[in-house]
């Protein structure tokens, strides 16, 4: 009996990719030839995973909908599935709103998925399984959902719900499943890693889940990202520290350096008490390379928190750096209680101006990279390049490394690369021995 063709169109961050990767397997377990992000869609059903996040993601899911919902009355595909944080968030609106769509689904309503297709999944599938999407050789560690902190601009914890972690002990067995299908890899996420743990055991077990991942033979690299500054895990520096496949990286939005602001986005920690994190973490991982995001516009910022702001980037000289405007999400403490009340123009020039400032950073770091050899794991291939990352490179957001052509690359391999040119936000170099 032929398969039935089934699509997924996944929108939004690495987090919403593994929830697709879980319901890939499971819909490729019941019999399905699954589909991720095919330029050709053309399944009997389309399921999108949507992200609910900020505005302009919000409307490229809304965008995307509408864009099935046209293949749909062509006859190019029968149904229509909306799952995802945009689906979760605004469940009624958009049921009344896009009425051409089958059904609706929470974030997590996997099970409502495969009932309405009919589909039977093998009761042996466990909850960790699921077909990875990304370059076999990589993959991204999902270790909690949800989130407690409550920031006054975040509109997560109203998606989301709490945080919830994952057994340590199934993240484990999910490890060596990667493992054994290829992967050497692993981007550990979630909303908040600072607290991951005390939900199950009471405190704070992000290092020795880090502690454990890392005794695991065939986890080449651990890299992790999205931990919260305040009641930040100082424990898991001398992990990190002592394992030589924990990466000397670390994502912690700092969001802004001013009190005044960070007391009004609700953020539980001071100046100077980030300041003391900062260096903190250098001084117990050194080299470790501290990836943030800051957010610009937000309200009650004045000329003088944007300055402070600027200066803070001065003197942390951020190895990676993301920014973005402040946009209002409704129903989250700010949209409720603070009057948007820094003009759009002026949020682009300050965004604009602090990418600037950044960039300048990041290629006087990157130039102290030239002549240093640095292991590498390859991505993918291009015409006159291989491309590759660092230790320091997660994928999809940070810089890459052009490695020139040479015999006996191959792609998900590690290499030795000679670094021999630097830009702001890539790096050139050629394979050890082959100058």
């Amino acid at each position: 009996m032929r398969r039935k063709r089934i699509d997924i169109i996944t929108l939004g961050c690495s987090k919403n990719l593994v929830d697709t990767e879980k319901l890939s397997y499971r819909l490729a377990a019941a019999g399905y030839d699954v589909y991720n992000d095919s330029d050709d869609v053309c399944g009997e059903t389309v399921v999108v995973n949507t992200c609910g996040f900020i505005g302009d993601a919000k409307q490229e899911s809304i965008d995307t909908i509408l864009e099935l919902v046209e293949a749909k009355k062509e006859g190019r595909i029968k149904r229509i599935f909306v799952m995802g944080c945009l689906s979760q968030r605004y469940f009624d609106e958009l049921k009344t709103e896009i009425p051409e769509v089958d059904r609706f689904y929470g974030k997590f309503d996997w099970d409502g998925i495969i009932a309405d297709l009919n589909a039977k999944v093998p009761p042996t599938v466990k909850n960790y399984e699921r077909n990875i999407t990304t370059p076999s050789h990589y993959t991204y560690l999902k270790i909690s959902e949800g989130c407690n902190r409550f920031c006054a601009f975040c509109a997560i914890p109203l998606i989301t719900g709490r945080h919830k972690s994952v057994p340590m002990e199934e993240l484990e067995e999910e490890v060596r499943m990667l493992v054994a299908k290829g992967v050497k890899e692993f981007n550990v996420i979630a909303q908040d890693l600072s607290s991951y743990g005390i939900d199950i055991y009471g405190e704070p077990m992000l290092a020795r889940l880090i502690d454990r991942l890392a005794d695991i033979e065939g986890v080449e690299w651990l890299r992790l990202h999205y931990a919260y500054p305040a009641q930040f895990p100082y424990d898991v520096l001398p992990v990190m520290a002592r394992h030589a496949n924990v990466c000397r990286y670390i994502d912690i939005a700092l969001q802004h350096i001013s009190d005044k602001v960070l007391g009004y986005m609700r953020r539980h920690i001071t100046k100077d008490e980030t300041l003391e994190l900062i260096s903190r973490i250098r001084r117990e991982v050194p080299g470790i390379h501290i990836r943030t995001t800051l957010m610009v516009g937000f309200p009650g910022e004045g000329e003088a928190e944007f300055e402070e702001l600027k200066d803070f980037v001065r003197w942390v000289r951020f190895d990676r750096m993301g920014a973005f405007a402040y946009s209002e999400e409704e129903g989250t403490y700010a949209a409720v209680h603070y009057d948007d009340d820094v003009p759009e123009d002026v949020k682009e020039s300050r965004l604009a101006e602090i990418m600037d400032l950044q960039e300048g950073i990041a290629l006087e770091l990157n130039e102290k990279k030239v002549g240093q050899t640095l292991k590498v794991i390859v991505d993918r291939e291009e015409p006159d390049f291989y491309v590759g990352r660092t230790e320091f490179d997660s994928p999809e957001v940070d810089p890459e490394v052009l490695i020139r052509k040479a015999e006996g690359i191959q792609i998900g391999e590690f290499v030795n690369v000679t670094i021999t040119e630097a830009l702001p936000f890539e790096l050139v170099g050629v394979i050890k021995n082959n100058e």
